[in-house]
């Protein structure tokens, strides 16, 4: 790849570029090629995600998109492995419902949302490198295979704006989670250009894929200030090193909770032992990295620690 030809990745665009609206053709893309529905983003929410600080611990961008239903959008990534990732996901989707609703206002007025979670560390052990979740409903004694609306039937228990609706998952959060590690695929649809991009930053020069042909021009590197890209090779130094630090210390991290654990005799001694194992390395972790010259918000999200929590060690 020739210098001219190089594009910053995406956890770092979407840190430093994508929030502002005027390059909101890139993020529109991805979403599209996803939900598999043209939109046009409206609205960029500010929220503890968006926050552009150095600090950040998660790079995470909310959106108000139009589609025909007027819907909204997360797009989280994340570079290192966290506990709790369902729990975590759950929560961004619960509090971005939350947040559109008023004290006293109907139910009506919340918008289904999508959560796109782009993984750059290994998840699971599926062969997939893409995956999508949904909410259904089963009978349990009928074997139905889905609830649905009749909303002739049903029209004076039912709202106006839940009219609209005739099936549960028209209402309820979707899931994305696409898992860069595992792509190892020769980029032919346009999920896999996607894909390609996110993985190795490669975008191909006739890409007629949503977003990339609007990436090609807003994420070339050599485009770039001077001082932007001295920022943006800090950054990747900083994620490269922090990786293989992550790989050593979590297994050192894995050892010292396990001998924790032996010393208990009881099963909630060992439990307690290994939490306080984890915990314990996690802090002597966490003081390497820093002694390493790792910047804060790199460590907290290899760590979990709050950058509160790092700064005063």
């Amino acid at each position: 790849m020739t210098e001219n030809s190089r594009y910053v990745r995406f956890d770092w665009a979407i840190k430093r570029i994508l929030r502002d609206k005027a390059n909101k053709e890139v993020l529109e893309g991805l979403i599209t090629v996803l939900l598999n529905e043209p939109l046009t983003i409206t609205e960029i929410l500010e929220s503890e995600g968006n926050q552009d600080a150095r600090e950040d611990k998660t790079n995470r961008v909310d959106v108000k998109a139009k589609t025909s239903k007027g819907e909204y959008v997360i797009v989280e990534v994340q570079l290192t492995k966290e506990r709790d990732f369902f729990q975590r996901i759950l929560f961004g989707t619960a509090k971005s419902i939350t947040d559109q609703i008023g004290i006293g206002q109907d139910y009506g007025v919340i918008k289904k949302i999508y959560s796109i979670n782009i993984l750059y560390f290994d998840f699971g052990y599926g062969d997939d490198y893409a995956y999508h979740g949904v909410t259904t409903f089963h009978g349990i004694t009928k074997k139905d295979s889905v609830l649905r609306y009749n909303n002739d039937k049903e029209e004076r228990y039912i709202s106006e704006s839940t009219k609209r609706i005739t099936h549960p998952g028209e209402v309820f959060p979707e899931y994305f989670l696409l898992l860069v590690n595992h792509f190892n695929e020769v980029a032919k649809t346009p999920i896999e250009e996607w894909m390609e991009y996110l993985k190795d930053a490669v975008i191909r020069d006739d890409t007629t894929t949503p977003g990339l042909q609007a990436a090609r021009k807003k994420l070339a590197y050599m485009s770039m200030t001077e001082k932007e890209r001295r920022a943006y090779q800090d950054y990747m130094i900083s994620v490269h090193a922090a990786r293989d630090a992550w790989e050593t210390l979590r297994d050192e991290g894995r050892a010292q909770g396990r001998e924790e654990g032996r010393e208990e005799g009881r099963a909630q001694g060992r439990e307690e032992g290994r939490a306080q194992g984890r915990a314990e390395a996690n802090l002597d972790h966490a003081r390497k990295m820093k002694a390493m010259g790792l910047p804060e918000d790199v460590i907290a999200q290899v760590t979990g620690l709050t950058v509160d929590e790092i700064h005063s060690l």
